[in-house]
């Protein structure tokens, strides 16, 4: 545990989204265990009143609130997060955390100021890379400041190219290169984002991505969920997955999920439940209403899915239908499962990845799209199964590829055994005993030699950590 009678805090500021705080909660329990900053963690009431409830009873990590009204903003009364948010809001809500700025900075100078109360002379912001502005506010301060980014290195260096090299887009092809980033191969326009596609030099995103787009590189990942999911613990719905679980021979079971933030079409999921039924395959399918409808709403399984279709897979016992949450890291660990398919957030796609999971990639927006195109063509653990949440799919082409790695297929077989390499990948660059180090301890090492040498200056302020 840390001290927490020392003059040394680490401030972490996540972005108000499952995606990034999950991420910056493991990596706040990490430096809570290795080093003697007293760890707090900064947000808005909503998301803090989540996390308090996820904590470990054993920790000392601090919480503290920034106020925040989201309708003062145009969002909707009482949205906080992009849990119930729908995307076109995100861009939104990310320029309404800048009016964070002097609650930020009020609260940064209270920790290095002793006449204010405290004694934390020597302060560490580490900062979601969504909010660039609060490099501004350290520099002034006088503290140490770098980003934390939960992207993969792939994604994040397609993501930088791209801001940055604008607007170049409108004169390629279909089929293009980033100029700076030519080990990515060739992009095709439909591995780009909704607001990519947008983007058009003056737009809101792109702004906001040109002004805090920063540089040098910690590569601490991988970043893993050690228990549930902040805010959302529910032991009855853990115990129902376990227990089917438990029914199904090893291997055998397909868990889908599309992360918190995402939903298909209805002519998506109905296609998706009829590839599922055909392929005989067991499943765990995490449903919620489709585009157009809100997210959060009840489930219409007579609308959205084949006529009696919910009655058939779980009468059969083929299938386990489950509402809007899961126990994703519980289910991807259990002997039962075979494969995920994936919107290939980072998060999902390294949770899976360390138990030997291979993915069937269906990304759905940002650098989601790279991380597809990196786990399929450069590491070998994916198959790309759809590419959008608009784009037409044919149950026969998702049945194909779902028994295409479940079934005892060479392509299956390479993917699973290369999944099982890169999972003990993951574990040795997380190893730390017996005089080795791995990556990811080497990278820690580094940045707090680097945190601890800088300490109040600015020199190094402009820097990432990355997931």
């Amino acid at each position: 545990m840390a001290n927490t009678e020392g003059n040394k805090n680490m401030v972490l500021f996540p972005f108000m989204a499952q995606g990034h705080i999950i991420p910056f909660m493991e990596l706040a329990l990490q430096i809570e265990q290795r080093t003697n900053y007293e760890v707090t963690i900064v947000n808005t009431p909503m998301n803090i009143k989540k996390l308090r409830s996820s904590l470990p009873p054993y920790s000392s990590i601090r919480l503290l609130e920034l106020p925040f009204t989201s309708s003062d903003h145009g969002l909707p009364p009482n949205t906080e997060n992009t849990d119930a948010l729908p995307y076109n809001l995100v861009i939104r809500l990310v320029e309404a955390t800048t009016t964070l700025l002097p609650t930020f900075k009020q609260l940064v100078h209270k920790l290095i100021d002793p006449q204010l109360g405290h004694h934390h002379r020597s302060v560490c912001v580490i900062a979601d890379i969504l909010f660039g502005w609060t490099a501004s506010v350290a520099k002034e301060l006088g503290v140490f400041h770098t980003f934390f980014c939960c992207n993969s290195g792939y994604g994040l260096a397609c993501y930088c190219s791209f801001w940055m090299n604008l607007p170049y887009r409108e004169e390629i092809s279909d089929e293009f290169s980033f100029p700076d980033f030519p080990e990515a191969n060739k992009i095709h326009k439909t591995q780009l984002s909704h607001n990519m596609l947008e983007a058009n030099s003056g737009d809101a995103w792109t702004v906001y991505q040109n002004e805090n787009l920063a540089r040098p590189v910690w590569s601490i990942g991988p970043v893993l969920s050690t228990g549930s999911r902040a805010g959302k613990e529910d032991g009855v719905r853990t115990e129902l997955c376990r227990e089917w679980l438990n029914t199904k021979p090893l291997n055998s079971v397909l868990y889908v999920c599309f992360g918190s933030m995402n939903t298909i079409s209805a002519s998506q999921m109905m296609q998706l439940a009829m590839a599922l039924e055909a392929s005989g395959t067991n499943f765990i399918w995490v449903v919620r209403p489709p585009i157009g409808f809100d997210i959060n709403s009840e489930f219409k399984a007579d609308q959205w899915l084949p006529e009696g279709f919910e009655a058939r897979v779980e009468g059969s016992r083929k299938g386990l239908i489950v509402h809007n949450w899961a126990p994703q890291m519980e289910i991807l660990s259990h002997r039962a499962v075979s494969a995920f398919l994936s919107h290939c957030g980072w998060n999902s796609a390294i949770e899976a990845l360390s138990h030997g999971v291979p993915i069937l990639g269906w990304p759905m927006a940002a650098e989601q799209f790279f991380n597809s195109k990196f786990l399929e063509e450069e590491v070998g653990v994916c198959v790309e199964v759809a590419r959008g949440k608009m784009s037409e799919v044919r149950h026969e082409d998702v049945k194909a590829k779902i028994e295409l790695v479940m079934n005892e297929t060479e392509k299956g077989k390479e993917i699973r055994t290369k999944a099982c390499k890169v999972k003990e990948m993951i574990k040795n660059t997380m190893k730390n005993e017996h005089g080795f180090q791995g990556s990811s301890v080497k990278a820690m090492n580094d940045f707090f030699s680097v945190a601890e040498s800088v300490k109040e200056k600015t020199k190094a302020s402009n820097s990432h950590l990355g997931a």
